[in-house]
């Protein structure tokens, strides 16, 4: 079982690509490239200060709007480790996995948790925070293999003998 420890950035309810990542930014050339620009409508300074490992915990419905595939790998490309919230839109949880972003859906953690606390998160298990265990839904092995291998593409070539 897979264990990590993060620091946390909390966002609200709602949060949606365009504010992950803004459509005037989308015709930079790479991902890197628009990376500084990740949650600059909400907080313009977030992409700067986040670090390798970091884990965003956010609220409802994070992930709504267009289903650009940029705003996962935004989220990836700043170093996020994985993103909890208690709900994610269904187009951008899918398009995090095969960009092999970790989502956790917990509903319970967001209202407990403070920005800059540290969480301990074991897949497919429990999030743990101040000594309490959040329980969380395990993900099936087949996309448990595509977040490892860091995404879809990634994940199909192994399995196909070509990486």
């Amino acid at each position: 079982m897979e264990r990590f420890t993060g620091n946390v950035w909390v966002l609200g309810d709602d949060i949606d690509t365009d504010i992950i990542i803004p459509t005037e930014y989308l015709a930079l050339k790479t991902i890197e490239d628009m990376k500084q620009y990740g949650f600059s409508p909400l907080r313009p300074e977030l992409a700067s200060q986040i670090h390798e490992g970091d884990i965003i915990v956010a609220g409802k419905n994070f992930g709504c709007g267009s289903s650009r595939e940029q705003a996962p790998e935004v989220v990836k490309a700043l170093g996020i480790r994985c993103v909890i919230a208690k709900s994610f839109a269904r187009i951008f949880f899918r398009n995090s996995i095969n960009n092999g972003l970790l989502l956790i859906e917990q509903p319970d953690l967001y209202d407990d948790i403070h920005e800059g606390d540290e969480i301990t998160v074991t897949v497919n298990e429990a999030v743990e925070y101040h000594g309490k265990k959040y329980p969380i839904h395990s993900l099936p092995d087949n996309l448990v293999e595509i977040i490892n291998e860091g995404g879809l593409v990634k994940a199909m070539r192994r399995r196909n003998g070509l990486a």
